[in-house]
């Protein structure tokens, strides 16, 4: 789980953004002393995400709420469940509605992605991993939604991994001369975090192992045949890494190569939403 304090900083953002001077329409209708139960309610199969964020955002606006969890974060759901029950007063169930649901919808269609493309390698070593591909300011929600489906974060950022990539490679001047100039930077700055070096042909397999001295090589858009072959090329070296062209249908193919790690952008970048409700029921 994020920490908390990131957590509430969003939290008061989003709450800004849609309450500012008040809920007019709550504060028209409601007495503030009012008290009610509200139910979140599944309207999808897959699996939940954000019943933790829930519970804080509900303690936030309402330190007196009862928040009762019924079926737990990275759980399955079916149509129909009561994923949690919340008393609380009525005011603060409509003021944290929205912003609960926006987030639960969004985290619960991530892990079940996540979840299906676990499932699609179970038994094998390889590991899912997700990529910076997210919504701006929502990556540790998003990516917290990838972990709860079964799959693993990569980089937070740019800031906690070198991950030298085509562009770097083209606009330095070459492969070499990129590791080169990123161990030089990393010994100057006495960083202690990984390299990543992305390759796209076995011209440039060979070329990384030659410097040596990074974590991983990512091999991109490789074909199955390719891959297979770069994955015995560099051996037990260096970790492997497969990104490029990978899909729910041939992530189990890529994965039966050897390769370490498959990255897939598309388990933030192209995640639906899980339909569910939040009502008032006593």
């Amino acid at each position: 789980m994020p920490d908390k304090e990131t957590m509430l900083e969003f939290i008061k953002a989003s709450l800004y953004e849609d309450i500012r001077e008040g809920d007019h329409t709550s504060l028209a209708c409601i007495p503030a002393e009012n008290t009610n139960i509200a139910h979140l309610i599944a309207k999808d199969d897959g699996v939940i995400a954000g019943v933790e964020f829930a519970e804080i955002v509900m303690k936030y606006i309402d330190p007196t709420c009862d928040f009762e969890t019924l079926i737990k974060d990275g759980e399955d759901i079916q149509y129909g469940d009561i994923v949690f029950k919340c008393k609380a007063k009525s005011q603060a169930l409509l003021a944290g509605e929205r912003l609960i649901l926006n987030v639960m919808q969004r985290m619960s269609g991530i892990a079940t992605l996540s979840n299906r493309f676990a499932l699609e390698v179970h038994g094998l070593p390889t590991k899912i991993l997700d990529t910076r591909k997210t919504t701006p300011l929502n990556r540790f929600l998003e990516k917290w939604a990838v972990k709860l489906g079964g799959c693993e974060n990569y980089r937070i950022g740019l800031y906690d991994w070198f991950m030298i990539k085509d562009n770097h490679v083209d606009a330095c001047g070459g492969v070499k001369k990129a590791i080169k100039k990123v161990l030089d930077y990393k010994a100057k700055n006495n960083l202690d975090i990984g390299i990543t070096v992305e390759v796209r042909n076995l011209v440039e397999i060979h070329e990384v192992l030659e410097i040596g001295k990074i974590q991983r090589i990512m091999f991109d858009n490789f074909e199955i045949p390719i891959l297979r072959e770069a994955v015995a090329i560099v051996g037990q070296t260096f970790e492997t890494e497969a990104s490029g062209g990978i899909t729910i249908q041939n992530v189990r193919k890529y994965a039966e190569t050897g390769v370490d790690y498959i990255s897939v952008g598309a388990l933030t970048h192209s995640a639906g939403t899980l339909d569910m409700s939040m009502k008032i029921r006593g």
